[in-house]
């Protein structure tokens, strides 16, 4: 990678017309991600449109200061991004940021993208304050899981599932928590 070519490639707090761009790429990844029984029952009321609202809303009126959205961009396109917040988990203490959403768009994938999303959004909730972050991760993303655990991250005991309400299919997670302060 020339230097011309690493200077195209950063992270940076997302901009409302982005949404437009997160929102497919959202898509994408849960369609890549997702079982056929996930894909059709959760998907179904999911348009696209409604989502690009959804982020544009989060990108200009979050429910408070400390919930970001960023993005990876190459050149100018975006090509990932990653919420972040104030843990809202029952055991959560004050100090506690969460990864909301974090997605890297599947064509971009394996350019480094990944890494600088997460380096900088470790960044953005240090500088917010919090002292841990935790990440829900579903158990069968074993690529995700093993990104984060070589960056640190450890699971920390704390498991939960959602079940359809058709029982067509059940989703497990698994919580990481990484130090993000001294």
């Amino acid at each position: 990678m020339t230097d011309d070519t690493a200077s195209l490639l950063h992270v940076r707090t997302a901009w409302p017309a982005e949404a437009a761009a997160i929102a497919p790429i959202q898509r994408r990844a849960w369609v890549q991600e997702w079982s056929p029984a996930e894909r059709d029952a959760l998907l179904v009321d999911s348009d696209l449109q409604s989502m690009v609202e959804s982020w544009h809303g989060a990108i200009v009126a979050p429910p408070e200061a400390r919930c970001r959205v960023l993005v990876a961009l190459e050149g100018e396109r975006v090509v990932g991004f990653a919420a972040t917040a104030p843990s809202d988990d029952e055991d959560a203490e004050p100090g506690d940021g969460l990864v909301a959403e974090f997605a890297v768009d599947p064509p971009a994938r394996g350019n480094g993208h990944g890494s600088r999303l997460m380096n900088a959004l470790i960044d953005t909730l240090r500088s917010d304050g919090f002292r841990t972050a935790s990440w829900w991760v579903r158990t069968t993303n074993d690529p995700l899981r093993a990104f984060l655990e070589s960056a640190g991250w450890r699971p920390d005991g704390a498991t939960q599932r959602f079940t359809a309400d058709d029982e067509s299919f059940t989703i497990k997670q698994v919580r990481l928590r990484v130090r993000i302060t001294d």
